[in-house]
C-alpha cells in the first residue's frame, strides 16, 4: 500500500483538519509516513488566511514538489488556499495533481485513488458542508493535549477576513457528538483538551437558539481523565457573565481567554465591523478580573488598518498599556482581496504598520515581563512536556500558556517526570515570557 505524507500549515482548525485526513488514510488502508522522501503520496494542507500564510503555502506545495522527482507519485493540496484558489493552483503550479477544499477533507481517500488513475482531480465549492462526526483521527500534537473543533465557519463578517469566504456560514457541532470525541479522546491518554472555532463565544447559537458554550462546558466538566479544558478565539461582545460564570466555577476549565480585540480605537473598531467598542471591551475585561483574578488573558491586534491615522495608534496604544493583557500577538494589516477593506481608501504604507508593530511589541514585552515578576514564589501547576538539554531543565506549560503560542515554564526536580505529568512548581526567576522554578513534592 502507497505510503502518505502531510504537512499541515496554519491555525488548529486547519490541524485538525488534517489529523482527521490521516485517520481516514490510516483506515483505509493507506501507511502513514512523517519523512516527505519515503511518501508515494505527498498533502500539503494550506492556509489561506493572510498574504503571508499564503506565500508560506505556496513555498511548502513547491518544496514538497522536489520529491516527485524520486519517490512520490501525487502532490495534492487541501485547505484554505486550496479551497480558495482552486483553479488557480492547478493552472500556476502544474505539479499539483489533485485540489481538495475545506468542506470536503473527508474525501481524502477516494481523490487519491482518482489522481492515480491520471485525473486532475478537483473538489472544492462546499464550504458550507460539514463532514459526519465520529471519523478517524490521527492526533499530531503531544499524546496528553489535543484540539477539539466545535464549530467551523464564521457569520461575524470582519471586513479584513476572508474566513467566511473559505469556510462558509458558523456551523456548531452538537453538544453529545462533542463530548463523545472528549471521552475517546480521553480514553486514548489526553488531559488537555483546547477547544476550537472561529468564535467559540458563539458556539451553539446557530443550533440551539442562544450561546451555549458554558453548557457545552458544564458537559466536558463531566469527562473523566481531561484535567485541563482550555478554551480560543472568544469574541468580546459575547462573553456572557454565565460564561464567566461557570469559567470561574469548575477548576477544570482553565482560568485562560483568549480574546482576539483587534484594535482598541472605536473608529478604526467600527470600520472593521466589530461589534465592541473600548469601552465595552474594558468593561468585560474589568468583569473578568473581577470573577478570575488569576485569569491570563491572550488577545491579538492588527496595527496599519486602512485609515489608521497616529491618533488612532495612540489610543490603541494607550489602551493596551492601561489594560495590560497577559499575552498579544501584533500582526500588520494583510490586504485579502475580496473583502471590504481591499477597496478601502487610505491604506496604511508598510514601513509605518512595522513600526506600529515594533511599537506595540515593545510595549507588550514590558508588560509581560512585569506581570511575570509577580509570579514570583508563587507556586502554579504546570503540564510537564518534556527536558532541556542545553539548560538541565525539565520545561513545560501552566494554565497561562496554551500550546506553541505562549511562554514555558522550566523547573528543576529530583524526581524523574515524565511528559503528560501535571505538576506543581514554585516560581524562582522570570524573564519576558518565560518562568523558572523548582517543582514541588508533594
Amino acid at each position: 500500500m502507497y505510503n502518505i505524507g502531510l504537512v499541515s500549515l496554519g491555525c488548529a482548525k486547519n490541524q485538525t483538519d488534517a489529523e482527521i485526513m490521516l485517520g481516514i488514510l490510516a483506515s483505509d488502508g493507506f501507511n502513514i509516513t512523517y519523512d516527505a522522501s519515503e511518501a508515494d503520496v505527498i498533502i500539503v494542507n494550506t492556509c489561506g488566511f493572510i498574504e503571508q500564510a499564503k506565500q508560506e503555502s505556496i513555498d511548502a506545495i513547491l518544496e514538497m514538489a522536489q520529491y516527485k522527482e524520486d519517490r512520490c507519485k501525487l502532490l495534492i493540496a487541501t485547505g484554505c488556499l486550496a479551497e480558495r484558489y482552486s483553479d488557480e493552483i492547478l493552472k500556476e503550479l502544474p505539479e499539483v495533481d489533485a485540489v481538495l477544499g475545506t468542506g470536503d477533507y473527508d474525501k481524502i481517500a477516494e481523490v487519491i485513488r482518482d489522481a492515480f488513475k491520471g485525473e486532475k482531480v478537483v473538489i472544492s465549492g462546499h464550504i458550507n458542508r460539514t463532514p459526519e462526526e465520529r471519523l478517524p483521527r490521527i492526533l499530531s500534537t503531544p499524546s496528553y493535549t489535543a484540539y477539539l473543533k466545535i464549530a467551523d465557519g464564521c457569520d461575524n463578517n470582519c471586513t479584513y477576513c476572508a474566513i467566511p469566504l473559505i469556510r462558509g456560514h458558523y456551523r456548531s457541532r452538537k453538544i453529545e457528538d462533542i463530548v463523545d470525541e472528549a471521552e475517546t479522546l480521553a480514553a486514548n491518554g489526553v488531559k488537555e483538551i483546547i477547544l476550537i472555532a472561529q468564535d467559540t463565544s458563539r458556539y451553539g447559537s446557530d443550533i440551539y437558539g442562544e450561546n451555549s458554550l458554558d453548557k457545552l462546558l458544564e458537559k466536558l466538566v463531566e469527562v473523566e481523565g481531561i484535567e485541563w479544558i482550555r478554551v480560543h478565539y472568544f469574541y468580546p461582545e459575547a462573553i456572557t457573565d454565565s460564561l464567566i460564570d461557570v469559567m470561574a466555577k469548575y477548576d477544570k476549565i482553565c482560568n485562560y481567554i483568549d480574546m482576539p480585540v483587534q484594535h482598541g480605537n472605536n473608529y478604526i473598531l467600527r470600520r472593521m465591523a466589530r461589534r465592541t467598542t473600548q469601552e465595552q471591551m474594558r468593561e468585560r475585561i474589568k468583569k473578568i478580573r473581577e470573577k478570575m483574578p488569576d485569569c491570563t488573558i491572550r488577545t491579538s491586534i492588527i496595527v496599519g488598518f486602512p485609515g489608521e491615522t497616529e491618533e488612532h495608534f495612540n489610543d490603541l496604544y494607550e489602551f493596551v498599556k492601561e489594560v495590560r493583557f497577559d499575552r498579544m500577538g501584533v500582526f500588520t494589516y494583510s490586504k485579502e482581496e475580496d473583502t471590504p477593506a481591499a477597496s478601502f481608501p487610505d491604506q496604511v504604507d508598510e514601513e509605518t504598520k512595522n513600526e506600529r508593530l515594533d511599537a506595540l511589541m515593545r510595549l507588550q514585552q514590558g508588560i509581560s515581563h512585569e506581570l511575570n515578576k509577580e509570579k514570583l514564589g508563587k507556586t502554579i501547576e504546570v503540564i510537564v512536556e518534556g527536558y532541556d538539554e542545553d539548560n538541565f531543565l525539565f520545561y513545560g506549560r501552566s494554565r497561562g500558556d496554551s500550546i506553541d503560542v505562549d511562554g514555558k515554564v522550566y523547573f528543576a526536580s529530583e524526581d524523574e517526570v515524565n511528559a503528560g505529568d501535571i505538576i506543581k512548581v514554585k516560581i524562582l526567576d522570570a524573564d519576558n515570557y518565560d518562568l523558572t522554578g523548582q517543582m514541588e513534592v508533594i
